[in-house]
């Protein structure tokens, strides 16, 4: 079962650095394009356009909720707590994770992306819970 969770985990990571790259690339190419002046960013991000602010935002948003996700596949791990529901909760999360961050960099519409976000809410409090009782069970 190690393998099986930890591949979502690897997803998770993946997208991540895909969307810290990404962002990466659009604030070096608005800056040397001049769309951006590096003195109007040096203290704040107030002056992204708009794209680049929507990437930034959904790139800050998987070094949130997903932090109680990593610790708990490393806590189910470690205490060989791992079991297909979690897998399939990992895989889940992971999966509406994806979606939360393709409305964000698209047409980031709030109602949707508030439904991605909180189905990935549900998710992961439905696998601390399940592991919880798990844990107090044994």
């Amino acid at each position: 079962m190690t393998k099986a969770i930890l591949l979502p985990v690897f997803l998770q990571i993946a997208l991540t650095f895909l969307l810290l790259f990404t962002l990466g690339g659009a604030r070096v190419r608005a800056v040397r394009s001049g769309e951006v002046a590096i003195k109007d960013i040096a203290l704040g991000q107030n002056a992204w356009p708009e794209q680049i602010t929507k990437i930034g935002r959904a790139y800050q948003n998987q070094l949130e909720t997903p932090v109680l996700f990593y610790a708990l596949v490393a806590l189910a791990l470690s205490m060989n707590k791992v079991d297909l529901l979690l897998v399939a909760g990992a895989w889940a999360f992971v999966a509406v994770r994806a979606v939360h961050a393709y409305v964000h960099v698209t047409d980031n519409r709030l109602p949707r992306r508030f439904q991605a976000f909180a189905a990935a809410s549900i998710v992961l409090t439905a696998m601390w819970a399940y592991f919880a009782l798990r844990v107090l069970a044994s």
